[in-house]
């Protein structure tokens, strides 16, 4: 699913998270305040989801070679007319992350909507992969993230790795109360850092 703009800056491909589809409200929300920067979105769901959908009950996600297979194939199946990211919700960002692209030009940079740096309350961390990434990854992540908080990740470092705070967001970049924020203003805060990421690399390719 896409949503086509005219005055299009680039071009994002977007997965979604382990639970939720591609019209979830979050990447529906997520969609729209990215077209407000002329970012055009198209969005995909990965097997096990879509079966998920047809047959109305949950399913488990595939094995991850078969989530990058996928990615893979939208990358492929999408033109040269604007300049490519691809980018994912939790899950959907991490496959994003492990895709095998070193000769690939066509993307630019890859966006973490919320990286599951750990399972919650669990030290397994899925940053292995992070010292050998062949283009840049921009992690967007909340204050609140059970998945990868500031103090569990300062003094970490990768070269292509670099990590945007969002204030007092969860997972899900719902805000405290205290805050009075609400979680549509935190996903439009992601989607502004996320253009004017995609600004600073479009202006230095010129």
């Amino acid at each position: 699913m896409r949503l086509p703009l005219i005055n299009a800056k680039a071009r994002l491909i977007l997965a979604h998270g382990a639970g939720a589809s591609a019209s979830s409200c979050f990447m529906t929300t997520l969609t729209e305040a990215l077209a407000a920067h002329h970012i055009e979105v198209q969005r995909f769901n990965f097997p096990y989801m879509q079966r998920s959908i047809d047959l109305g009950r949950r399913r488990p996600p595939d094995k991850m070679p078969v989530l990058q297979q996928h990615f893979i194939e939208q990358i492929t199946r999408v033109d040269d007319s604007l300049p490519l990211f691809i980018a994912g919700k939790s899950m959907g960002g991490r496959v994003a992350s492990m895709l095998n692209l070193p000769d690939n030009q066509k993307v630019k940079a890859i966006f973490a909507f919320g990286y599951p740096f750990h399972p919650p309350g669990k030290t397994q961390w899925r940053t292995a992969h992070f010292d050998s990434l062949s283009i840049p990854l921009h992690v967007l992540q909340g204050e609140r993230d059970p998945f990868g908080k500031p103090r569990e990740l300062a003094g970490t470092g990768w070269p292509k790795v670099r990590i945007h705070w969002l204030t007092s967001a969860d997972h899900d970049f719902k805000p405290t109360k205290i805050s009075g924020l609400q979680q549509q203003d935190i996903i439009k805060a992601a989607a502004a850092y996320c253009s004017e990421v995609i600004d600073e690399i479009l202006l230095a390719g010129k």
